[in-house]
């Protein structure tokens, strides 16, 4: 098994680890909370948005979000783990999660577009070319597939996506805790 595959299967349980660690990092304060729920806010909603569109192992999608970043759900997370990392109010937390992030998905990502270039050859080829892979274009690029798709709320509940805010509220609910049980 390859450094890469290894990484892939093990990343949300090396996050459970990770989430631990940081937590016990934590020093939190209702303003860190406040402000790091509104900013990993932002990263659900654009996690919410790209999965709306996201057809996994089916097709490639070209459309909504991913017409300007290939890879949108991953782009959320990272808006998601700054939230996180302004709730924890811990510069090595933060420090720790934000390197997390970048280390596990810059693998994850290379790994994923291999495997699309292996199934979706040319169109991906062509896509990868027009389409930046982490942060988003200000323009988009046209759908390459010529189909009119919009965000579709079955998709969203089909792929999933309610699972990553439950975890982010749980996650800042912890923080409240650790933060009331140190004012107290």
């Amino acid at each position: 098994m390859s450094v890469l595959q290894i990484v892939q299967r093990w990343r949300v349980r090396g996050g459970y680890v990770l989430a631990l660690v940081v937590l016990l990092l934590a020093r939190p304060t209702l303003r860190s909370i406040l402000l790091g729920a509104a900013i990993g806010s932002v990263g659900l909603l654009v996690r919410a948005y790209a999965a709306g569109f996201l057809h996994k192992q089916e097709v490639l999608t070209v459309t909504g979000p991913y017409a300007y970043t290939r890879n949108p759900l991953y782009f959320g997370s990272s808006i998601l783990a700054l939230g996180a990392a302004v709730a924890m109010h811990s510069l090595w937390a933060a420090l720790l999660l934000l390197a997390y992030f970048a280390l596990v998905y810059t693998v994850v990502m290379r790994r994923e577009e291999t495997e699309l270039r292996l199934k979706h050859g040319a169109s991906f080829d062509a896509y990868a070319k027009r389409v930046a892979l982490f942060f988003p274009q200000v323009i988009s690029s046209r759908d390459l597939s010529g189909a009119k798709v919009s965000f579709s709320l079955v998709q969203y509940e089909r792929n999933r996506e309610y699972r990553a805010a439950v975890g982010f509220f749980l996650f800042l609910l912890l923080l409240v805790i650790i933060w009331r049980l140190r004012v107290v």
